[in-house]
């Protein structure tokens, strides 16, 4: 397993930062009164997904960084949303339009598993609409080994989705970390 030096490095930051570059290309072909307004939102929400993953990697606190994950996978479904009013508006034809919605929905479940992992490492459990924090399984903020841990799971997660979109959702037993109940 490698180790993550950069946020460049994250497969989910890859992958956020290529669909923009295609989407700011696409919407430059929108009509002239779409430039400043659907155009410039779906330019806007579709680089602050990588952007604020990027921001959130700087922080030396996992919460943080938590937060960032949640908000780049808020951007990202604005982005759907904005997609899809263009999509409506016939500006992305239908296998277009499916194509940058489905590599969302990757990069939707890549942060998901990202934030579940980084979660259940520093002892936060989500559960619908619950927040549940137990005691703290991680030694001082800032030390080396919290970083290095953190680095781990990040590498574990996004080595999870090198192979495929298939590998999303691995059995448990191929997993390694714990048991997902249905």
């Amino acid at each position: 397993m490698a180790k993550l030096n950069s946020f460049r490095e994250l497969r989910v930051y890859q992958e956020l930062r290529r669909l923009h570059l295609a989407i700011h290309e696409e919407s430059l072909r929108f009509p002239k009164f779409e430039m400043y307004e659907l155009g410039s939102q779906l330019r806007r929400s579709s680089n602050a997904a990588c952007a604020i993953l990027a921001e959130g990697w700087g922080s030396s606190h996992t919460n943080i960084y938590l937060e960032a994950i949640n908000r780049s996978k808020g951007e990202l479904r604005e982005t759907q949303h904005h997609l899809d009013m263009a999509h409506a508006k016939g500006y992305f034809d239908q296998p277009r339009w499916t194509e940058f919605d489905s590599a969302y929905e990757v990069c939707d479940k890549m942060l998901e598993r990202l934030h579940e992992r980084l979660s259940e490492w520093r002892g936060t459990t989500r559960t619908g609409y619950e927040v549940k924090e137990g005691p703290s399984c991680y030694g001082a903020y800032g030390s080396a080994g919290e970083w290095a841990a953190l680095v781990e799971i990040m590498a574990n997660v996004m080595n999870e989705f090198a192979l495929s979109p298939s590998t999303l959702h691995p059995p448990p037993s191929t997993c390694g970390c714990y048991n997902r109940s249905p």
